[in-house]
């Protein structure tokens, strides 16, 4: 086999710019069949993205017979299941972010692909950006000597949509997204230091909601240590009066200084002053790990982000949310 032929279940906002064009885009990969439950979208994205197949019907993309392996890019509710009739049909799988509802259904997951030796993936995609990538070089070099500490601070205001019951998106249904905004945002900063640093092995946290119009926390706190020693701590609240998108590496020689979601500098501070790193994102922020998935499947290289990573970062999620 010289190319993975791709498949897509959910072929929504997610998938017209950041991921979708990057499967015909990376070396190697073919898109070949998009489904959406309604078919006059399935139809219209197959078109605009010059896409030979489109189905209304998950099963029938599923069992397609060109299709290699398969992209779930539907919101979480919808992951298990999906995934769980791909792993039936032998076909590896990509799984949009957070990889389930919570960690117990990441469990079934890996154990469904596990039993027919089929890989599974997440798209935590940041673990492959250049500009994250560039943060993790840094460490590597020793750039800031041994890490002592790792704070990660998101605000935001609230989205009049939340507070709208007529009007809130799923993201902020838990039944759909497993949580709220912290969940949908959070599990992106979680999943980037488990990289870094490796598995969270302590983690204590608090988390409430300041609106009686949401059935998800708007405000989480939380404290961890990693496996390796680092201690962190991270505070997300979405129902602040400005924005701050602020992530710092503290080490024995200097401190890391990077945003997840603003396209600001990576900043390196040191004794000898401070070197900022201009790197953009690329046209399409998930064509790097979709290309080391890519790889992976056709035997060519490794993929970092997998559904053991991805199923870590439930966990901490579950335990932050007090949930497990």
């Amino acid at each position: 086999m010289n190319e993975i032929r791709w498949g897509i279940l959910g072929c929504g906002e997610v998938t017209e710019v950041k991921s979708g064009p990057a499967f015909q885009k990376a070396e190697g990969s073919r898109l070949v069949a998009v489904m959406r439950r309604n078919p006059e979208l399935a139809a219209d994205y197959a078109r605009r993205h010059g896409v030979p197949r489109w189905y209304d019907n998950a099963q029938a993309l599923i069992d397609d017979p060109e299709v290699d392996a398969v992209y779930v890019a539907t919101p979480p509710g919808a992951h298990l299941p999906l995934a769980l009739l791909c792993a039936a049909a032998g076909k590896p799988c990509y799984v949009e972010k957070p990889m389930a509802l919570n960690h117990a259904e990441s469990l079934r997951m890996l154990q469904a692909f596990a039993q027919r030796q089929l890989p599974l993936f997440s798209a935590y995609y940041r673990r492959a950006m250049p500009r994250f990538q560039k943060i993790r070089e840094l460490l590597l070099s020793d750039a800031i000597g041994a890490v002592r500490y790792v704070n990660l601070q998101l605000h935001q205001p609230p989205a009049p949509e939340d507070l709208d019951p007529a009007s809130q998106p799923w993201r902020v249904d838990p039944a759909i997204s497993g949580g709220g905004r912290f969940v949908d945002m959070g599990s992106h900063q979680l999943d980037f230091l488990d990289y870094l640093f490796g598995p969270i092995t302590e983690v204590h946290g608090v988390a409430t909601s300041h609106s009686a119009a949401l059935a998800t926390e708007d405000t989480v706190s939380a404290s961890f240590r990693f496996a390796g020693g680092v201690l962190g701590s991270g505070a997300w609240c979405f129902a602040a009066g400005d924005k701050l998108d602020r992530c710092e590496i503290v080490g024995a020689s200097g401190r890391i200084v990077f945003s997840t979601f603003d396209d600001a500098p990576v900043s390196l501070i040191t004794a000898a002053g401070e070197e900022h790193f201009h790197i953009a994102n690329p046209a399409h922020v998930q064509q790097p790990l979709i290309q080391s998935v890519v790889d992976a499947l056709l035997g060519r290289g490794e993929c970092p982000s997998s559904g053991e990573s991805a199923a870590r970062t439930d966990a901490v999620i579950d335990r932050i949310l007090g949930r497990g």
